[in-house]
């Protein structure tokens, strides 16, 4: 198989921080090779310079046995080299057709736009992906997983030797994963290639046929993705064996627990009605479901985003009245969003204004004034606690990788002691290692006496992590599974909305 793309001794430094050292690479025609590693081990920093957005200190990329320099990312797409980054770059305000050709539309009598053209061709383009969108149809009124398929093809179009796809599943739905699979499948049988980056190893396993790994800025092997397994992966990222992903759960008689948080007939006008569900004192309890089955749109209504129209809660056996955020947490609610970025961080501050935010009383005199050396202390030791690195309490939270920003997010809500936690998707975007950090932090808060609601569209993170996982289908409750009954085919059951055991339908 003919190499497509060669790289020698990349090398990138950041003042005296070293990205990357030394990496070399080859990418064979037509074949997926994975790259993988923890957060900050330098993915990132690699595939901006086989993208043109970074220029390495050291090193040739060769493209077909030619040695080329890229300046730009337009090099880069010349030469044969298009990346789809986490980050979506779609105007949300012209057609997907526009989006599609984006500065390469067709033209007639100059420089027109011929839209017929333009039209024809788009159309062509998303049947060939086989892509239920119209080209007339804004960008704005598409879902986000359908924006992700429509970012993909604007790639596609662009006819590229060798596609780098970062995260590409983070916001598609399982129907539209195993999609994008056949695409890749039936071009890499037309001869491209791509670079694969992802956290969810069993894509790995689907998808690629060599695995690369790196960890700290350095190549650490390349594989045939058939020699190795799950574990053997993990192993190369973090440079230690996690025996147990999950943590080893702690002996509790849930029975014997108090309950500590009661949602009794909840409802939310055009939303779900009458929903009724517990949580024990020390419990993990999971919400399972498919999207759109309502699991993320109860969380932010018991936090009071909007709030409930109607039913109880009870927090400690009281009656709590939720109408806002501010109630929610002095009520002993605390709310860990899916959405870090838009809703969940303020990304422009710094660590430190980041994890005080929660509890800012706890760090004022009785003047009114935030006291620096109260939040630098407290930043400094959460920050060792969790294991967040290459960063100072200053450094703004855009600024990190995914993991140490969940990791900051987590230290914002945690150590603020709600009694119950509610963590929708706790570990989306986060690699490996940090994700075993933080299921072992859930497990510590759980077991000191709290109640943690996780909801995960992961289904080995529901069975691994959860005590009891609740399942819902449009909207209701339909399942609530004991972790002895755990299994996919039940979960997967009744998020379909038919029951494991009689087969009966049950809504």
């Amino acid at each position: 198989m003919a190499s497509t793309l060669k790289a020698s001794g990349l090398s990138k430094s950041f003042g005296t921080f070293k990205a990357v050292q030394d990496i070399s690479l080859e990418i064979k025609e037509g074949e997926v090779l994975a790259l993988l590693g923890e957060n900050g081990a330098g993915k990132s920093t690699l595939t901006n310079l086989l993208a043109g957005v970074l220029s390495p200190d050291e090193g040739e990329i060769w493209i077909d046995g030619n040695e080329t320099q890229f300046h730009s990312p337009m090099d880069a797409q010349a030469a044969g080299v298009s990346v789809v980054f986490q980050e979506l770059t779609l105007a949300a305000n012209l057609t997907v057709a526009e989006n599609i050709f984006m500065n390469r539309q067709p033209t007639r009598w100059g420089n027109l736009i011929d839209w017929r053209k333009l039209r024809r061709q788009s159309r062509e383009a998303l049947e060939r992906m086989q892509l239920k969108v119209r080209p007339t149809d804004l960008v704005a009124d598409l879902s986000i997983g359908q924006r992700q398929e429509i970012e993909i093809l604007k790639a596609i179009t662009s006819n590229p030797k060798i596609m780098i796809l970062d995260e590409p599943t983070s916001s598609l739905t399982e129907d539209e994963i195993r999609l994008l699979f056949d695409n890749i499948r039936r071009l890499k049988a037309e001869g491209m290639s791509f670079v694969y980056i992802t956290h969810h190893l069993h894509e790995v396993f689907e998808i690629s046929d060599r695995v690369m790994v790196l960890r700290d800025g350095r190549h650490i092997a390349t594989r045939p993705t058939v020699e190795l397994d799950e574990n053997a992966i993990i192993s190369l990222m973090v440079g230690r064996e996690i025996q147990d992903l999950y943590g080893t759960p702690s002996a509790k008689n849930l029975a014997a627990k108090p309950v500590i948080f009661r949602a009794e007939n909840i409802s939310l006008d055009g939303q779900f009605e009458d929903l009724s569900f517990a949580v024990r004192e020390t419990e993990i309890l999971g919400i399972s479901g498919l999207v759109g089955a309502g699991r993320s749109e109860m969380a932010l209504s018991l936090f009071g985003m909007p709030h409930l129209t109607s039913g109880r809660v009870e927090i400690d056996g009281k009656p709590a009245t939720i109408r806002s955020p501010g109630e929610a947490m002095d009520a002993g609610l605390g709310y860990l969003t899916e959405d870090r970025k838009n809703i969940g961080l303020f990304l422009s501050f710094p660590i430190r204004a980041n994890m005080v935010s929660t509890q800012l009383k706890r760090f004022t005199n009785r003047l009114g004034a935030i006291e620096g050396r109260k939040t630098m202390a407290f930043t400094q030791e959460a920050m060792g606690a969790y294991n967040i690195r290459n960063a100072t309490p200053e450094k703004p939270v855009g600024a990190l990788s995914g993991g140490n920003q969940q990791k900051t997010l987590f230290t914002m809500w945690m150590s603020k002691h709600p009694r119950v936690l509610i963590v929708d998707e706790p570990t989306r975007g986060v690699d490996v290692g940090a994700k075993s950090e933080i299921y072992a932090r859930i497990r510590e808060f759980a077991d000191s006496g709290h109640g943690v609601i996780v909801i995960s569209s992961d289904m080995p993170e529901i069975m691994g992590l959860c005590d009891r996982t609740l399942v819902m289908h449009q909207n209701k409750i339909v399942g609530d599974l004991n972790a002895e009954d755990f299994s996919e085919e039940r979960i997967l059951s009744f998020a379909a909305g038919i029951n494991p055991w009689t087969k009966e339908t049950c809504l």
